[in-house]
């Protein structure tokens, strides 16, 4: 891969964190101040840039008939995504990239499978052929599916283009590309639009509406992990195996913070009315990816060379502005089941899931958790409703082709994005913000204010 300006390399991946460090003296009581007794700690802020253009938020997409999609990454998880597209009415996809010609091929053969007689547009041949894929002139949205250090790259190219983009998560790797983000799509007022598929899951959706209608009271606490016993998969000498693991040889730090963290932000209205404030980490060490590569590798891998540095359990307690908390957990070197935590807690109540359950004071025994069953008739969310035996043959329990409708649908109508760039860019950013408390030994650090003031206002998500 080419070292150009543009190109996540290494060093761009590390550059971020390297420039929030160079400030983190910032509210340290000296050691004079020490003796005095004890002061509080203020959580180190990072710095923000000044507002380049109007707020996206609130603004809608144009209304369209069909939704002409490009696709960059057409391996295993492109052609899912492209496999839910194609059980969506009203969408064209005009043009496929991929560095792999042979995994152009395969999304090709299922496009025709699924019906799509038409060619679409093959971009392949270099790192970089996506650039020549956005300057086309039918295409609405590029909807990227690549390694995490591509995302960034190719939404601000689709941007600048003048598509809509969308991104598997996370959106961003560095505080500096999360601002990156936000300022393109202000400038260029296109949506850039984080694909969190926990966000329409099920139970994620069902337990939003019983926030909503005050089941739980008023909340005050949140759970949110990836728990994901990933050894095995990191380890294979293709698809994630080729790129996920080299990430834990670069930062110590919660890797993959959203598919816990964006339902629960929605329901506490994160960005609208509440805003994430500052986070405190800390890592245990690093001893699950050792010990399965003692343990399944031949030692004439090239994997001994590799050092990992990534912790296995990366915690971190999220304070918001509102004073609710939220507990962020990321951890797949261990052997577990799997599960998102996925849990809030009110005045009146408490959920949480893996396995699902609910208790609501003078609702049922007193001390006992009850079935989530229970409350699916009353709470369970309009698009399950709507898109039933549909949605539930989609990939991931459903919750891919839910995303994949919604995101159609609000294009079609003309609506506002369910989840914008300044919840892309939020909820992205504990990575890079983890990796710095935990250096720091587990010193609060601030979250940018994305939005730049625009978090309090009252709107709807989903």
């Amino acid at each position: 891969m080419t070292d150009t300006p543009n190109d996540p390399s290494r060093r761009d991946l590390l550059k971020g964190a390297a420039m929030a460090g160079a400030g983190l003296a910032l509210g340290l009581p000296n050691s004079a101040q020490a003796a005095s007794g004890p002061m509080p700690l203020t959580p180190i802020a990072l710095p923000q840039p000044e507002r380049a253009a109007a707020t996206m938020v609130g603004v809608p997409f144009e209304k369209r008939d069909v939704v002409r999609v490009a696709i960059v990454g057409t391996g295993l998880r492109g052609r899912s995504v492209l496999h839910e597209l194609l059980g969506v009415d009203n969408v064209k996809i005009t043009a496929i990239c991929d560095t792999v010609p042979e995994k152009l091929d395969l999304a090709v053969k299922q496009m025709r499978e699924a019906g799509h007689t038409y060619e679409p547009a093959r971009f392949t041949g270099d790192d970089r052929a996506y650039e020549r894929l956005v300057q086309r002139d039918d295409i609405d949205l590029v909807y990227t599916a690549t390694p995490w250090q591509w995302h960034v790259p190719i939404v601000l190219a689709a941007m600048r283009a003048g598509k809509h983009a969308a991104t598997e998560v996370p959106a961003a790797y560095t505080i500096e590309d999360c601002w990156k983000i936000v300022d393109t799509s202000e400038r260029t007022r296109r949506h850039c639009i984080m694909m969190e598929n926990c966000s329409y899951g099920y139970n994620e959706l069902l337990v939003l509406n019983m926030v909503r209608a005050g089941a739980f009271g008023e909340l005050k606490h949140g759970g949110a992990a990836y728990n994901h016993d990933l050894r095995e998969i990191l380890f294979e000498n293709r698809d994630e195996g080729l790129w996920r693991r080299a990430h834990h040889t670069l930062r110590n730090a919660n890797l993959y913070p959203t598919h816990g963290l964006g339902p629960v932000a929605a329901m506490m209205n994160i960005n609208r009315g509440d805003k994430l404030d500052y986070l405190v980490s800390m890592s245990t060490p690093e001893m699950g990816l050792t010990k399965w590569r003692a343990d399944h590798e031949p030692k004439d891998s090239p994997t001994w060379a590799e050092k990992y540095v990534t912790g296995d359990l990366s915690v971190s307690l999220i304070k918001t502005a509102q004073g609710r908390t939220i507990r962020l957990e990321h951890d797949v070197s261990s052997p577990r089941p799997y599960s998102r935590i996925n849990s809030v807690q009110g005045t009146k109540g408490i959920f949480e899931d893996y396995p699902a359950r609910i208790y609501i004071e003078g609702d049922g025994e007193a001390h006992r958790w009850m079935p989530i069953d229970g409350y699916k008739a009353k709470y369970e969310h309009a698009l399950w409703k709507q898109l039933g035996d549909k949605a539930r043959a989609g990939g991931h329990g459903g919750m891919d082709y839910v995303m994949a409708y919604r995101l159609i649908q609000t294009i079609r109508e003309g609506l506002t994005p369910d989840m914008d760039v300044y919840d892309a860019a939020a909820w992205s950013a504990p990575g890079p913000l983890s990796e710095i408390s935990v250096a720091k030994g587990s010193m609060p650090i601030q979250f940018p204010d994305f939005t730049r003031g625009n978090w309090s206002g009252a709107r709807a998500m989903l």
